[in-house]
C-alpha cells in the first residue's frame, strides 16, 4: 500500500493510493460483489484495491483484477484520477486511479474477498444503494464518455 503523509497545523493527514478498473467487454461491465468478510459486505464495486509498495499502477490494477475476478487483462488507458478529498462513501480520502481494461481470459478463481463476479449491461447496472464506495459514479461517467468522447484521463 502506497501512502502520502504530511502535517498541517497539528493535524496529520494520510491518503492511500488505490487502483480500480472499468472492465469492459462489448456493452457490458464486470462488477464484483464483496464477501461478508470485508468492509461494505454484499455491495457491488468495480475491481480494485490498494497499490502495493514497489508496484506500478498498471501492474497493481492487473494484479487486483486477477485476484478479484480471475481474469488476466490488458490495460487500455487511464480513465480518471479521482483525488477529491470529499469522495462519497470514503473515510480515508483515497486517491483512486481508474483504468479502462479489456478482459482476456479467466486464469484462476476469484479470491475470498469476492462473493461473486457478474457482467452487467452498461445501461442496467445496480442501484446506488447496492454499491460500495463511489464506484457507480465512474460507470455513469464512462457512459457519458461513450456518448460524447472527451479527453482522457479525467482529473
Amino acid at each position: 500500500m502506497i501512502t502520502c503523509f504530511w502535517e498541517d497545523k497539528n493535524k496529520a493527514f494520510l491518503r492511500h493510493v488505490t487502483v480500480t478498473a472499468l472492465v469492459i467487454k462489448k456493452n457490458k461491465i464486470l462488477l464484483v460483489k464483496r464477501s461478508s468478510s470485508v468492509p461494505n459486505p454484499k455491495k457491488y464495486c468495480i475491481p480494485g484495491g490498494f497499490l502495493e509498495r514497489d508496484e506500478t499502477a498498471r501492474n497493481g490494477i492487473l494484479r487486483e483484477i486477477k485476484e478479484e475476478t480471475g481474469y488476466q487483462a490488458k490495460v487500455i488507458s487511464l480513465f480518471r484520477v479521482n483525488d477529491n478529498p470529499k469522495r462519497r462513501k470514503e473515510d480515508r480520502q483515497n486517491v483512486d486511479l481508474v483504468f479502462l481494461v479489456k478482459p482476456l481470459k479467466i486464469v484462476q478463481k476469484p479470491d475470498k474477498e469476492v462473493k461473486k463476479t457478474q457482467w452487467f449491461d452498461l445501461n442496467m447496472i445496480p442501484l446506488e444503494k447496492d454499491f460500495a464506495f463511489d464506484h457507480r459514479d465512474n460507470i455513469l461517467l464512462y457512459r457519458k464518455y461513450l456518448k460524447k468522447k472527451f479527453v482522457l484521463p479525467i482529473f
